[in-house]
């Protein structure tokens, strides 16, 4: 190997993308080591997850339905954490964007798109102001975001089980609310109606009929658009810069100009409207109402862990989610497969995470590994 090459596979391992693959690779070297002390075949077990993720076009859609909230909600804390917030309340405002989405999608009678512009807009609105809250509460009292925004986690879970017992908006008894109209849709093929004619085709042709059967989420459209945006917002606008300088050193910030409290508040109103397009999308393309919660759903919270693993970035954020995504869709084969334990997959994300929390202890590993490798 060539001085070069040596060295640019060293500034590899040591960069974000490097450490990011490292990590993944040692959460899938000690699942296995979890499976194989559980009794089961690695190898095996990985091999039904991918079947489970490539083998049927219905799958990868699937895994892309799975993805979709998840790669939204991890653009809301990468952008809180980008400014120097920690957005734990996603969840809270996923939860109140998904919640304003379906009554919007229920009670108003509009045609279709414009029908979807106004639930998924007043969606945004509405988690934004339940985010700015947050900001407002730190920049006018010193509140920490943490402490704040899980406390409106559990307002918002509690509001939603509310509003699904109101008479006018909740199907009595099922603890869910009635289906929002078809207008305000956005999930493709899985309604459509098929013809004797196109059903006989289908039957003919098995990939194209798994194709004209797998369930489409536009959401995942409009999960890389936000993902550009957030990358526009934060690198190419005057007010990413502010935000930035104000993540970067308050203080600094501050002196420059900059007013830190508004820049708080803004930032928190921009992650709370990100989080909340999550609960709209995965309303109008996926559930098509909402329903009693026991717990929290954890979509805010795995956003945490997707933006942490995409590095805070857009781009990182919708790789992330994808593969959160195909885990979790592909993972849970695996126990109607070999019987295997579902919570393995769930072991093998936190191990992931452990690793991206700690780059200066892979970079030790490493380190140490060069040294043995030039004595």
């Amino acid at each position: 190997m060539t001085l070069d090459a040596a060295a640019l596979k060293k500034k590899f391992l040591s960069g974000s993308i490097g450490l990011t693959l490292i990590s993944i690779f040692l959460g899938f070297a000690l699942g296995a080591i979890v499976l194989l002390a559980a009794g089961f075949n690695p190898l095996e077990a990985y091999w039904v997850i991918l079947k489970g993720i490539f083998s049927r076009p219905k799958y990868v859609s699937y895994v892309i339905i799975y993805a979709t909230p998840l790669i939204i909600t991890g653009l809301s804390v990468a952008f809180a954490l980008r400014t120097g917030l920690f957005n734990i309340g996603a969840e809270g405002q996923y939860i109140v964007g998904a919640i304003v989405a379906a009554a919007a999608g229920y009670f108003f009678k509009l045609p279709l798109i414009l029908h979807v512009i106004v639930a998924v807009g007043l969606a945004i609105i509405a988690a934004a102001l339940w985010g700015g809250l947050a900001g407002y509460i730190k920049a006018r009292f010193g509140v920490h975001e943490v402490i704040s925004t899980i406390m409106l986690n559990w307002i918002a879970l509690y509001l939603s089980n509310f509003v699904v017992t109101l008479q006018a908006f909740g199907k009595q008894g099922t603890g869910k609310t009635y289906a929002i109209q078809s207008t305000a849709r956005i999930n493709l093929l899985s309604d459509w109606k098929i013809s004797e004619a196109g059903i006989e085709f289908i039957r003919s042709h098995k990939m194209l009929g798994d194709v004209l059967k797998s369930p489409i989420n536009v959401g995942f459209i409009f999960a890389i658009l936000l993902a550009v945006l957030v990358w526009y917002v934060l690198n190419k606008t005057t007010l990413g810069y502010e935000l930035r300088a104000v993540g970067f050193n308050p203080h600094a910030a501050e002196a420059g100009g900059i007013n830190v409290k508004r820049s708080m508040v803004v930032s928190m109103l921009f992650a709370g409207g990100l989080a909340g397009a999550a609960g709209a999308f995965q309303v109008l393309g996926v559930s098509h109402r909402i329903a009693k919660l026991a717990a929290m759903e954890g979509y805010g919270f795995d956003g945490i862990a997707v933006s942490l693993i995409g590095n805070n970035t857009g781009a990182g954020s919708v790789f992330a989610g994808l593969l959160f995504g195909a885990l979790k869709y592909g993972g849970s084969k695996i126990q109607d497969a070999m019987q295997a334990p579902t919570e393995v997959i769930s072991i093998m994300i936190g191990i992931i995470i452990l690793f991206v929390a700690m780059p200066n202890l892979i970079r030790l590993i490493l380190t140490i590994k060069a040294n043995r490798a030039s004595n």
